[in-house]
């Protein structure tokens, strides 16, 4: 029997979404950090990409893996940033990176007697696929002394016979952390040397302030048991597009192909026209976007550290803020509701992240600077007075 109360640990963020709108139409003006969206629009010429391929009727169904034009170009992307050349039969592109992480896990899992280790808190999708598919789970906490960077000595010490897949995210949802090289190869080493897949989520690649991004797919270059996810969501303001890619073992992306020809029959083919823009043409407004970021971070973090019993490391990557709120003495829900309903801000409950979680809220700084400003402003009011 299939258990759908498992996918619920994925939706506390549209939870969330709602009671804020509902203060909404009862006319209280709420600001808005709970959603990982950016607020820039996708750039214009993705956008005429698309249209141009509507135009010339470029509407119909296409090859489930992918159209040959961007697979290539997804091809000249890896080389570029991640060092080698995957196959094409190494590519299938997916409706979005978060569909990937059940095709990915699908493909991988063999039985329910397989183990998924991830870290804990972590992007929700990965606890909920893992439940859905009733396979056994071993979250690992992560430490806020680490800078919340996955620890791949606590990864070693919990591998266990059953172990068959790792998932790391770097950049990281929720608390923006990136993992150095040393740790990034660390991971890839264990892979190699117990035999086990890494589900590596790179959706926020591109989106990296002070550090640099390293991926463990340059030891095996994704042939053996790496498997990559990115797309186009968060660099290139592309949420509602739904396009993004896996790179894997060939045999492992066969699976994946069969999943889509399934479930989707393949993504839409004029959003794989816009997607090879994206790839191919200029980055101006990516780097214009992350400056921006950058600019709203400093201020968040610096305002988060100035309200009182709230502190908050600095993240490397991605747009969210991980404050600790353990001084107030509340639990993370009971303040993410008292700050929405009293301070008209909307954010997300760590927990809504994993069990350690808990003393901690995410902030997503996709919003302009001013907003942020206010928003500092409304619960210090509440803290501070």
């Amino acid at each position: 029997m299939i258990d759908y109360d498992s996918l619920r640990t994925g939706a506390g963020i549209f939870d969330v979404l709602s009671k804020a709108k509902t203060l909404e139409r009862e006319g209280k003006k709420i600001l808005h950090f709970e959603i990982g969206q950016p607020d820039f629009p996708t750039p214009d010429h993705i956008k005429e990409a698309a249209k141009q391929a509507l135009d010339e009727n470029f509407t119909g169904y296409v090859a489930t893996s992918g159209i040959l034009e961007l697979k290539e170009a997804i091809q000249d992307e890896i080389e570029k940033t991640r060092g080698f050349r995957p196959s094409l039969k190494q590519i299938s592109v997916i409706p979005g990176a978060n569909t990937g992480v059940f095709y990915a896990l699908r493909a991988a899992i063999g039985t329910i007697k397989d183990e998924i280790i991830y870290p804990d808190p972590s992007f929700p999708t990965y606890s909920a696929v893992i439940n859905f598919l009733n396979t056994k789970r071993k979250p690992i906490p992560l430490h806020e002394s680490n800078e919340f960077r996955f620890n791949p000595d606590d990864i070693e010490e919990q591998i266990s016979k059953d172990t068959k897949l790792i998932i790391i995210n770097s950049p990281m949802n929720p608390t923006g952390s990136v993992m150095t090289k040393k740790e990034i190869s660390q991971v890839a080493e264990l892979g190699e040397n117990h035999n086990l897949y890494i589900l590596t989520d790179e959706i926020y690649s591109k989106m990296i302030y002070d550090r640099d991004f390293h991926s463990p797919s340059v030891l095996d270059e994704a042939k053996e048991r790496t498997i990559i996810l990115d797309g186009f969501s968060k660099a290139y303001s592309m949420t509602g597009w739904r396009l993004g890619y896996i790179i894997g073992p060939e045999s492992l992306i066969e699976k994946v192909n069969l999943l889509i020809a399934t479930t989707i029959s393949c993504v839409s083919s004029f959003s794989q026209k816009a997607g090879v823009t994206a790839l191919k043409g200029p980055q101006t407004d990516l780097k214009e976007n992350m400056q921006a970021f950058r600019k709203r971070r400093d201020v968040i973090i610096k305002g988060l550290n100035e309200i009182q019993n709230f502190s908050c490391v600095t993240p490397q990557g991605a747009f969210y803020a991980f404050p600790n709120i353990t001084k107030t003495g509340m639990s993370s829900k009971e303040l993410a509701d008292h700050i929405l309903y009293e301070a008209g801000v909307a954010c997300l409950p760590g927990t809504i992240f994993g069990k350690h979680g808990e003393c901690f809220l995410r902030f997503s700084y996709a919003t302009s600077t001013d907003v942020i400003k206010e928003a500092i402003s409304n619960i210090k009011n509440l803290f501070n007075s």
